[in-house]
C-alpha cells in the first residue's frame, strides 16, 4: 500500500524523473503536491503499469492534484553537466514551479541536492512507497513518452515511438546506420563497441 505522507508538513511533494538511462531524448522530471484525501486505486511505481494504465492515470492524477509541474532537460544540458547532475536539476524547477511552494520535498532515489532550503528525505524506491512519487513518476514517464513521440515523427527511422530512446538492439542499429541526431546524448556510449562515433 503507497502511503500519502512521510512527513507532518502539510504541503509535501513528491518528485521522480524519467529518461535517465536513455541514448536520445530529453530526461524528464515531475513534481506535485497531493491533497490530504488523495487516493488513487490503480496508482504504482510507473515502471510496474502498463503503458495503457499509465495514459488513464495521468488525468486522474492532474485532476485531484493540489499542484504540478514537468521539465524536460535537452540532450545538450545532459552531455553538458552529466546525467544525474541533469536528472537532479529537472527534478529541481519542477519544483521550483509549483505553487503553494512546498515545505518538504520527497525524492525517488539516494540522491538529489537542496533547493530552495527546503528541508528533503531521497527514499530508495520511493515511487513503490509513496503516492506522491509514483504520482510523479507517472507523470514523469508519460509526458516524456508524448515528447519521444513527437519527436519520432521528425526521424521516424529510431522507432522512438516504440523504444522512447531507450538502448534497444533496434535503436542500436538505427545508430549505427544513419549516424546521430541533436536528440541523441553524446556523452553516452551509444554504441557497444564505441570508442569514437564518427560525426
Amino acid at each position: 500500500m503507497l502511503k500519502l505522507r512521510f512527513s507532518e508538513y502539510e504541503y509535501e511533494c513528491g518528485t521522480d524523473e524519467a529518461g535517465r538511462g536513455c541514448l536520445a531524448g530529453p530526461v524528464t522530471a515531475a513534481a506535485i503536491l497531493l491533497p490530504e484525501d488523495f487516493n488513487l486505486d490503480l496508482l504504482n511505481d510507473s515502471k510496474q503499469l502498463s503503458e495503457k494504465v499509465r495514459e488513464r492515470l495521468k488525468p486522474l492524477i492532474e485532476e485531484k492534484a493540489i499542484s504540478f509541474s514537468v521539465t524536460h532537460l535537452e540532450p545538450k544540458i545532459i552531455d553538458e553537466i552529466n546525467i544525474l547532475n541533469a536528472s537532479i536539476r529537472a527534478m529541481q524547477e519542477s519544483i521550483i514551479k509549483l505553487n503553494p511552494n512546498p515545505l518538504y520535498i520527497i525524492v525517488d532515489g539516494n540522491r538529489f541536492k537542496p533547493v530552495n532550503n527546503i528541508p528533503f528525505s531521497t527514499i530508495v524506491k520511493g515511487d513503490s512507497k509513496y503516492m506522491s512519487i509514483a504520482a510523479a513518476s507517472v507523470l514523469a514517464k508519460t509526458y516524456r513518452d508524448e515528447y519521444m513521440n513527437t519527436i519520432h515523427e521528425e526521424y521516424p527511422m529510431y522507432n522512438w515511438k516504440q523504444n522512447k530512446g531507450y538502448p534497444t538492439i533496434e535503436h542500436r542499429e538505427a545508430i549505427r546506420k544513419y549516424g546521430t541526431t541533436k536528440y541523441h546524448r553524446m556523452s553516452f556510449r551509444l554504441l557497444p563497441e564505441q570508442l569514437k562515433l564518427d560525426l
